[in-house]
């Protein structure tokens, strides 16, 4: 058994700003994938992978339980597969804020819901926030609370405007620039992030009066711009906005970015050969970069690996 492709995301603006209300973009990435698979001799990974699905499957039971008018899965196939050792087959990194719960989330909802809302419907503003609210409460396993967006964005396979917590909809971007010396970046930190205790910093910095008038009037500003730019691809304003994003990031998010990048960081704010932001919930995994010529970035990072996701 194979079943489709999922794949990775990766949230262009929006990370921690969303969660108070400012904009987001959140686009496919398809270089990472999952799918859930049965094989003859599971290796360790895949026997690690199905354990898991297993405690997955006993929380989707329950959650059926709990809110049987939002979703109910087959769980009889489904328990029926974990026991035949299915388990999820993804090259989507852990930890990298590109959506590998996302990922698992997608394809389970895919394969065992009943009355799904499927990718070739209508997809009204309703049919999009039932199965954000769907993938939400699925995906607050891994996470402990999860807005959804990474599994709607895998599922759907489109790039995802939000607009704010109760208005999201598909998104056109402007298509790529095949010789571009402008790009949007990965950049490889070398370690894994953990997105509970980070969001549990962000929501102890909420109850401080100064650090929510920041995020509303610097952060949220900026992210809502960055936005508009990038749909309209208005490059030069994008730029401007990023740089002073990537700024109040450094100033004020500190525990997300991490220690040995803190340099590297304000060096791309300094010399303006790229900017970087948060990717995710930050604390590892992978960065963003932002750069209007892409060979200067790579010789400024020459020390770290980078992945480009898309051209200007």
């Amino acid at each position: 058994m194979k079943g489709p492709l999922f794949y990775s995301k990766i949230l262009l603006f929006g990370e921690y700003g969303i969660i108070k209300d400012s904009k987001g973009l959140s686009i496919p990435y398809n270089f990472y994938n999952g799918a859930l698979k049965v094989d003859e001799n599971p290796d360790e990974a895949a026997q690690k992978s199905n354990q898991s699905l297993q405690r997955f499957a006993a929380y989707l039971e329950d959650l059926q339980k709990k809110n049987p008018e939002l979703v109910s899965f087959d769980l009889e196939s489904l328990n029926s597969d974990i026991a035949k050792g299915m388990y999820f087959d993804s090259s989507i990194p852990q930890g990298y804020g590109v959506g590998s719960s996302g990922a698992l989330v997608a394809a389970i909802y895919d394969e065992y819901a009943q009355d799904k809302i499927t990718v070739l419907e209508n997809l009204t503003r309703d049919k999009l926030l039932k199965l954000k609210k769907i993938f939400g409460e699925m995906e607050s396993f891994f996470h402990g609370k999860s807005s959804g967006l990474d599994p709607l964005n895998s599922y759907l396979s489109i790039p995802i405007l939000i607009n704010s917590k109760d208005n999201i909809e598909p998104a056109g971007i402007p298509s790529q620039t095949e010789n571009g010396k402008g790009a949007v970046f990965l950049l490889d930190s070398g370690t894994i992030g953990e997105t509970a205790p980070m969001v549990q910093i962000f929501m102890e910095n909420m109850q401080q009066e100064p650090f929510r008038k920041m995020l509303k009037e610097q952060f949220v500003k900026h992210t809502d711009a960055c936005v508009d730019d990038f749909l309209k691809g208005d490059v030069k304003s994008l730029f401007g906005n990023i740089k002073k994003l990537s700024h109040v990031v450094l100033d004020n998010f500190k525990p997300m970015i991490p220690a040995q990048f803190h340099n590297l960081w304000k060096n791309g704010i300094e010399t303006n050969e790229y900017y970087l932001k948060l990717c995710g919930s930050g604390g590892g995994g992978y960065i963003l970069g932002f750069t209007e010529d892409i060979d200067k970035a790579r010789l400024a990072l020459k020390d770290y690996r980078l992945e480009v996701v898309y051209n200007f």
